[in-house]
């Protein structure tokens, strides 16, 4: 691969800001100082523009294997580099579910073929594979993953008992999908009585309540402190939720942490008016008052993640009435720049968006030499050209499903390139054809 040096841009790692080169040999970051050069290195000029860590995103949903007119591995990771996401973590609710060693590794030869991003596959819990999941080892993949509310049918583990089991059993970092299923059932019955088949879209966040996401999330925490286990919630939805979570502690020392996901962060539940079931997500886009609530976390670190929980689903199956409507939409091509667009409003900084996307997904998950600017660490960049306008239309889409709760929506800044060990993997609207992603490693004893 050579040397790269990227010159003359405003690096954004660590709560700085500040201008300098980036010198890159192979797969790694080399050096970073200013007036760098090297007689046989590739020059990328970054005069006017953000370099940033290439974004980690802890939750996403590529549907590969069995669900693959919804999306690949190979099509989603394309869109993610395109969007600045240079590492994944990819869900195990697919058909085959990644429940079993076999499968996990399964999965991780189809990412070795078709990823342009690095990743990882997280196991599944079920109510069934206590004892797989005891023979995993702590360094063979990102986190487990517990569904604690029936988002995925028969991966829902509702057995208390082995509940408690998994929570005693693993020193990975346990993740989880919080909502309570009787309540869902409940409302759901009462909805249905009410509406029949014609159940409007903004019912969505009086079915999959805050009363919910709670008392799941609240029980999940509960049992984390009683067993000890690390315990990361996934897509917090509710301002109720945060009060679960401390912000007196720095991250690594936290035993039990919290994620948000843009869409929560973005939309309320005025906008099911316009977008339907393009907002349906499990859990449900709620009141503005949550979604105030949720950036309150983020901002004082109750919440330590952002990420996308993309999820896509075809246009057709979307525009289904509300029950049969499946939740779920495609965000890692836009995560970045929406959260951007919220840099730009002065909602929060630049340093600490850096943080929460790129920072702390590394030192949550112990992952090896990823998510910040440093020497000697892997080369996953992402560079920014601010005040750059574009809009969000199905031409410039690259998931497969083809369409966004964002088309239409003018950003104002663009994913300029992105590197991926060192390689340039998209360079203003063209996707390399070759791949150099990796499969992640780990830090943990």
């Amino acid at each position: 691969m050579g040397y790269t040096i990227i010159k003359n841009g405003t690096l954004v790692n660590e709560g700085l800001a500040f201008q300098a080169d980036v010198l890159i040999k192979d797969h790694f970051i080399e050096k970073i100082g200013k007036d760098l050069s090297h007689p046989n290195a590739t020059v990328v000029e970054a005069n006017g523009m953000w370099v940033l860590p290439g974004i980690i995103d802890d939750q996403v949903h590529f549907r590969e294997p069995g669900l693959t007119h919804k999306g690949t591995i190979y099509s989603e990771s394309r869109a993610a580099v395109a969007g600045g996401i240079t590492t994944f973590m990819e869900q195990p609710n697919t058909n085959p579910q990644t429940t079993t060693i076999e499968a996990l590794e399964a999965k991780f030869a189809l990412g070795a073929q078709s990823s342009f991003a690095n990743y990882a596959f997280p196991f599944g819990g079920t109510n069934d594979n206590l004892e797989e999941l005891k023979r995993l080892d702590k360094n063979a993949t990102s986190n487990v993953k517990l569904f604690l509310g029936s988002s995925t049918g028969n991966m829902l583990v509702d057995n208390q008992k082995v509940l408690e089991g998994i929570f005693k059993n693993t020193e990975l970092v346990i993740c989880t999908h919080c909502e309570d299923e009787g309540t869902i059932r409940a409302n759901m019955a009462a909805f249905t009585e009410r509406y029949g088949e014609d159940i409007p879209m903004d019912a969505h966040p009086k079915i999959r309540s805050e009363e919910a996401c709670y008392l799941s999330s609240s029980k999940a925490v509960a049992l984390a402190k009683e067993t000890g286990a690390r315990l990361h919630v996934f897509h917090l939805s509710t301002a109720k939720e945060t009060a679960l979570f401390r912000n007196d502690i720095p991250l690594k020392d936290k035993k039990i942490t919290a994620e948000v996901c843009l869409h929560h962060l973005w939309f309320s539940q005025e906008d099911y008016a316009e977008k339907g079931s393009l907002i349906k997500w499990n859990p449900a886009v709620k009141t503005a008052n949550d979604r105030a609530g949720l950036w309150e976390a983020l901002l004082d670190d109750r919440i330590d993640i952002i990420a996308t929980d993309h999820a896509p689903h075809t246009l057709e199956e979307k525009q289904q009435k509300y029950a049969k409507a499946p939740s779920g939409g495609p965000l890692v091509q836009h995560a970045l720049v929406g959260m951007l667009e919220k840099v730009d409003q002065g909602v929060l900084s630049l340093p600490t968006m850096v943080q929460k996307m790129c920072h702390n997904p590394a030192i949550l998950f112990d992952i090896d030499r990823r998510g910040f600017l440093r020497e000697g660490y892997y080369a996953d960049l992402v560079l920014v050209k601010p005040n750059s306008p574009w809009t969000v239309s199905a031409e410039n889409i690259v998931a497969l499903c083809g369409w966004s709760p964002f088309t239409g929506t003018r950003f104002s800044n663009s994913v300029h390139k992105t590197f991926v060990n060192g390689h340039l993997a998209y360079d203003n609207g063209l996707i390399s054809d070759h791949k150099n992603a990796m499969r992640l490693n780990f830090n943990r004893d």
